[in-house]
């Protein structure tokens, strides 16, 4: 059985059509992925240790809250914010940190951090951040991470 000329190139431009309407859609799935909103938030606790002051960790020589362990309980509170809404296989990273630490906080206070999405453009997500004691806010901020596939990003350690 033959087939005429026309109707092959029928079949073709039918084929090439089905094609691109598969590529559209997954494209489409892929960007539909990340279905992160404004408004996304979470917490992240922690207690004043010996550990985790100034002087343990070289930010400073008082037995304080160091700056570097609010700045990582912020990204912390903001990388959980996001993590339930990923799709498999992806993560966030920390990309820019922009913070104020207001006031001291001494050994056993207890601080919350707090992340809030606050913009969404892409893989770019930004957080407004904020860290409190019992005495009140101790540290606030704008905190941006980028959507990540795990595997990818790994993979540039070489």
């Amino acid at each position: 059985l033959r087939m005429s000329r026309g109707l092959g190139d029928v079949y073709k431009r039918q084929i090439v059509t089905f094609a691109k309407v598969i590529i559209y859609r997954l494209n489409v799935i892929r960007q539909n992925d990340i279905m992160l909103e404004k408004g996304l938030s979470a917490q992240s606790r922690t207690t004043v240790t010996n550990e985790n002051t100034a002087a343990a960790m070289g930010s400073g020589d008082l037995p304080v809250f160091a700056t570097p362990s609010m700045v990582a309980l912020m990204e912390n509170a903001a990388m959980t914010a996001a993590a339930a809404a990923l799709p498999a296989g992806s993560t966030t990273v920390g990309a820019e940190m922009n913070v104020t630490h207001i006031k001291p906080s001494g050994l056993g206070a207890e601080i919350t951090a707090t992340a809030v999405l606050a913009e969404v453009e892409g893989r770019k997500l930004t957080f407004n951040v904020g860290a409190r004691d019992a005495g009140g806010m101790i540290g606030e901020g704008v905190h941006i991470r980028y959507v990540v596939d795990r595997e990818k990003f790994m993979a540039k350690l070489g």
